[in-house]
């Protein structure tokens, strides 16, 4: 008998390679996958205002970098001895206004002008909950929607589940104010995999029904809009508590380069495979441990990849192999 479907997500007419500019955004599975792309010398950009999971903050966002708004220190508000913005992940928050200014500005720079150039956006949404700001919370405009809590009181917060019409406004209004800024680019959405479960099991079911619905009736409507399977490939291929975490909640480590695989198969093209499996060789040579450093078969080793690195760089320019570089110019005796 078969136990196991197999499951094959379709392939993009339009697939990633390596001269490509890539920016994510998203929720934390975004992060998996984006770090899973810089560790194979694709050029990436990930979460410039950290980890986003409703489908307004990622508009929001979006439209902050298209029109590289600057913040200042009104923009703030203070809570638990530090300085945060409530459209920004706590990793932007400071000790002082300044340095919280400092790095959201930054951030939103580097972002406003990568987009201008970018081939390919990864958007990750997480959950058709939101957060709604009441008038007890500091600084913000009674409604809006907060991207992150920074641990504030409950009561700061309204929660609500968005609409199926308000989640394909919203999406359809992202999509439309990207390819207006860039009419080049290619959006790939997905839904993460992360089971929202703060919410409830009916009520994550609910919110994540409502942003595939919503993906989908966007993605018909424009050109150069795809979905990646992200979400089903967890829950209806691999569909078993042994590919969470501890928590029940999160993918694991195997899931996670599960999707990973089936990523690569559909969204990339054959040379950049076949140039990922020569970068696979020098990230697996620099987690080498040697039994000992300073033999000569070592230092041989050494020198095959620095000269695998030569040879890669010769005919790839576009890769940017200086940290491996120096790793093992360090190693050398």
């Amino acid at each position: 008998m078969n136990f196991h479907l197999d499951f094959i997500p379709k392939a993009l007419p339009l697939k990633i390679n390596h001269r490509n500019k890539i920016f994510l955004v998203g929720s934390c599975f975004t992060e998996n996958i984006g770090d899973k792309l810089m560790a194979h010398k694709f050029r990436v950009l990930q979460n410039p205002n950290g980890i986003l999971f409703n489908p307004v903050s990622v508009k929001e966002a979006i439209e902050n970098y298209i029109a590289n708004t600057i913040i200042d220190e009104n923009n703030l508000f203070y809570l638990n001895e530090g300085y945060h913005s409530w459209q920004y992940h706590s990793r932007f928050s400071g000790i002082t206004a300044a340095d919280a200014v400092n790095k959201i500005n930054a951030s939103t720079r580097e972002a406003h002008q990568y987009l201008a150039t970018t081939d390919f956006m990864i958007i990750t949404l997480g959950s058709a909950w939101v957060y709604a700001l009441t008038d007890k919370a500091a600084n913000a405009k009674t409604g809006s929607v907060a991207a992150n809590n920074h641990k504030a009181p409950a009561d700061w917060f309204n929660r609500r589940l968005l609409t199926n019409e308000e989640v394909i406004a919203v999406i359809s209004e992202t999509v439309n104010r990207l390819q207006q800024f860039n009419p080049s680019i290619k959006i790939i959405f997905t839904i993460s995999p992360v089971r929202h479960l703060r919410e409830g099991f009916v009520e994550n079911n609910r919110s994540k029904a409502a942003l595939i619905n919503g993906v989908h009736t966007v993605a018909g409507n424009f050109e150069n809009v795809f979905y990646f399977p992200a979400y089903e490939l967890v829950i209806d291929d691999l569909r078993d508590y042994r590919f969470y975490a501890e928590d029940m909640v999160h993918p694991n480590y195997a899931a996670t380069n599960y999707v990973w695989e089936k990523f690569v198969a559909a969204c990339i093209d054959a040379p950049a495979q076949q140039l990922m499996q020569q970068i696979n060789e020098i990230n697996a040579a620099i987690n080498h441990k040697p039994f000992n450093p300073s033999s000569a078969a070592h230092q041989k080793f050494i020198q095959t990849n620095l000269g695998k690195i030569k040879e890669l760089q010769a005919g790839h320019p576009y890769l940017d192999f200086t940290i491996e570089e120096r790793f093992f110019n360090n190693t050398k005796i």
